[in-house]
């Protein structure tokens, strides 16, 4: 069979490092009501006051880490692209950004058009969380809607407890782990508390217990519980004791309250506690991007190092390695018919 399309999508990026396309990628992500679920006249007023000043900020972050083939985010997605040209036997290979281009709706229209019916939409996002998965499928199906396209998705659901993602995984820091180091931090990306207690309200964000007892209900939606499961099966694997790792969460924006604890705060304490070499991995990211090469690999060693520390090594992400590429394969055949 090959007409079945597999749809890889990924956050996006700017379509360069100018002020004035990061404004317009930053407009077009905010505003998306999946990542600040505020009323329109709201989020719009709050968007409008943050890229008054941001846009620069953020400019001269992604100038920082800029290739030559332009973003990493992009770049390394569609070399995960090329990876899955030889896994994926049952039709094309296609990526997309939700912000950014590829857009869905080009790719989209675009394998319609070549006569395209059976799509498996990879949503690249181990975790859930309505302001990354959700939010792809529901533009998936809008695009789909609006223009009429005769097709059907399978999609893939969030992996992070999947065998073959955690084997991965632990596999891609299995090198730096079986080298000296004092510990190792799993930085995931942050939500407002808010994005979680909506979906399970008077769920505990506070006691880790509460996330590694969670019921099949509250975990199928609680971004920290999944979190906390990935870490846990990821250092089993790697054969970490207690104490020798952590979670912490990263990449806050505004002055809403976020699940804890951060990144910034972890980041002093550990080098407080007398670690010297700190490894640093991402585990909600499969694609090295701005928040793992600048936040972490950039501003996120100044400030260890400045607190105390000696080395931070971040470990790349999952990219184009082909044991990820062989483990999303899998993941993605089994994905389930969306109805």
């Amino acid at each position: 069979m090959t007409d079945h399309a597999l749809l890889m999508v990924n956050l996006g990026s700017p379509a360069s490092t100018s002020v004035a396309d990061v404004r317009s990628y930053l407009n077009q992500f905010l505003m998306d009501p999946y990542v600040i679920d505020l009323p329109w006249p709201v989020r719009r007023l709050l968007v409008s006051l943050i890229l008054i000043k941001r846009p620069e900020q953020s400019a001269h972050a992604y100038a920082s880490i800029w290739w030559e083939e332009g973003s990493p985010l992009v770049e390394l997605t569609r070399r995960l692209q090329t990876a899955m040209h030889r896994q994926w036997t049952h039709g094309p290979v296609e990526i997309a950004m939700r912000y950014g281009e590829p857009s869905l709706d080009t790719v989209l229209t675009r394998l319609a058009g070549q006569g395209i019916k059976n799509i498996t939409l990879a949503p690249l996002y181990p975790q859930f969380a309505d302001s990354t998965v959700t939010t792809v499928i529901e533009e998936a199906r809008k695009v789909v809607r609006q223009k009429k396209l005769p097709v059907q998705f399978s999609v893939l659901q969030p992996f992070y407890d999947q065998p073959e993602y955690i084997q991965a995984l632990a596999d891609s820091a299995r090198a730096h782990v079986e080298q000296d180091f004092d510990h190792l931090l799993m930085s995931f990306h942050g939500l407002p508390e808010r994005h979680l207690t909506k979906l399970n309200p008077g769920h505990c964000l506070k006691d880790a217990d509460c996330c590694r007892t969670a019921s099949p209900e509250v975990l199928a939606t609680c971004y920290r519980a999944q979190c906390l499961r990935a870490a846990q099966a990821c250092a089993e694997r790697l054969g970490l004791p207690d104490g020798k790792w952590s979670v912490a969460f990263q990449s806050r924006l505004g002055r809403a309250k976020w699940i804890e604890p951060y990144t910034e705060a972890r980041l002093d304490e550990l080098a407080k506690q007398g670690v010297k070499k700190l490894l640093v991995m991402c585990p909600a990211f499969v694609a090295d991007c701005i928040e793992t090469l600048e936040e972490i690999g950039d501003r996120g060693r100044e400030q260890f190092i400045a607190a105390g520390g000696q080395e931070l090594v971040l470990v790349p992400c999952l990219n184009d390695r082909a044991d990820w590429a062989q483990a999303l394969k899998v993941l993605c055949e089994r994905a389930p018919v969306m109805l």
